[in-house]
């Protein structure tokens, strides 16, 4: 069976590797992970759909040497010092049941609940799609804003959806959602509410768009980090472009030179904060949410700004945004700033 895109053995084998295990097989039904030190041993039943923080909690979990923990037909793991011995059985079995039944005793075999949270038992194909909304639900991050979470997510998870079974790659789609952003920022050289309302949709049409390719990526383990590269750079592209043209369009508007001033501010800042932020983030590190500056920093990293330039391109007042944005993002900055230097001074002895 395949799903989002992907064989449930793919799947499993992929989620292995990304959790640390150190070798995966899937004969028959029966998936078998060996951690790095070869003690450790987890069988699935090839109608699992695990999620790699599943399985990494399954590595971590402490178990009673040379006693197997069965959780019904979907997963059974033991710590053994005869690996050799358990993979031979393993590999006569159908599933985590036989390997109960095969293993009884020769070991110490305990029915118990393993981390029931993190995986998706398949009946069937009917369940194919439950099982593909549960993985489409996993990707929705717990930061993000209210508009992000509530508007854009279902809009980007139902594009990806559709996606998954397709050839598209993240990277892809990254240049898809970069050329609609780029194509809407000359709208907001125009005073037109109608213009500046399509150059409006046309950021929110990239903003939603550049979530599917990070969707993309960790439905079907394409992450890499010069997709990430690509990502960032390219939402950053785009926010330039777009406060660029806003302030070329009001100085034209206006004829004085004060919108480029905020433009400049905005924008000089806006990739000062990038320059910094891409040694953090792009690795996968975020704001310290210890702290007050890495929380407020993660607030004002949300995308619900676009909406208020939505709601001034109504009355073709798109431009009006930099002057909040000329504040904000230095802001940002010197909040970002502020939380790296508090980490640094938490490391001190």
């Amino acid at each position: 069976m395949n799903v989002a895109g992907l064989p449930v053995e793919r799947r499993i084998a992929l989620a292995a590797q990304r959790a640390g295990f150190g070798g995966v097989v899937a004969p028959g039904h029966l998936a078998r992970a060996a951690a790095a030190a070869p003690q450790r041993i987890v069988a699935l039943g090839g109608h699992v759909v695990p999620q790699p923080a599943w399985l990494r909690a399954l590595l971590a979990m402490p178990l009673e040497p040379e006693t197997l923990y069965v959780d019904g037909g979907t997963v059974a793991m033991i710590q053994t010092e005869h690996p050799g011995r358990v993979l031979d059985v393993v590999t006569r079995c159908s599933g985590p049941g036989d390997l109960a039944g095969a293993l009884n005793g020769a070991v110490r075999v305990v029915q118990e609940p393993l981390q029931p949270s993190g995986r998706f038992a398949l009946g069937g194909p009917a369940d194919v799609p439950a099982a593909e909304a549960w993985l489409l639900r996993s990707l929705v991050k717990p930061s993000e804003g209210f508009m992000s979470r509530h508007v854009e997510r279902r809009i980007s998870l139902a594009v990806t959806h559709r996606l998954a079974g397709t050839r598209m790659t993240p990277n892809a789609m990254t240049v898809v959602s970069v050329a609609i952003g780029l194509v809407g920022a000359p709208f907001f050289l125009a005073t037109e509410s109608l213009l500046q309302m399509i150059g409006a949709l046309l950021f929110l049409a990239h903003s939603i768009l550049d979530g599917c390719d990070g969707e993309l990526a960790r439905l079907k383990f394409q992450e890499s980090r010069a997709g990430a590269v690509l990502d960032f750079w390219g939402d950053n592209l785009v926010h330039v472009a777009v406060f660029a043209c806003m302030a070329v369009g009001w100085s034209l508007a206006s004829g004085s030179s004060w919108p480029l001033v905020l433009g400049a501010i905005t924008i000089v800042s806006a990739l000062a904060t990038a320059t910094f932020a891409a040694r953090r983030f792009i690795g996968g590190a975020a704001p310290d949410a210890a702290s007050t500056a890495g929380r407020v920093a993660e607030a004002l990293s949300h995308r619900d700004f676009i909406y208020l330039i939505v709601a001034l391109a109504a009355f073709g007042k798109a431009p009006w945004f930099l002057v909040p944005a000329a504040v904000g993002t230095p802001s940002f900055l010197l909040l970002l700033l502020v939380g790296d230097g508090g980490r640094r001074a938490a490391r001190r002895p």
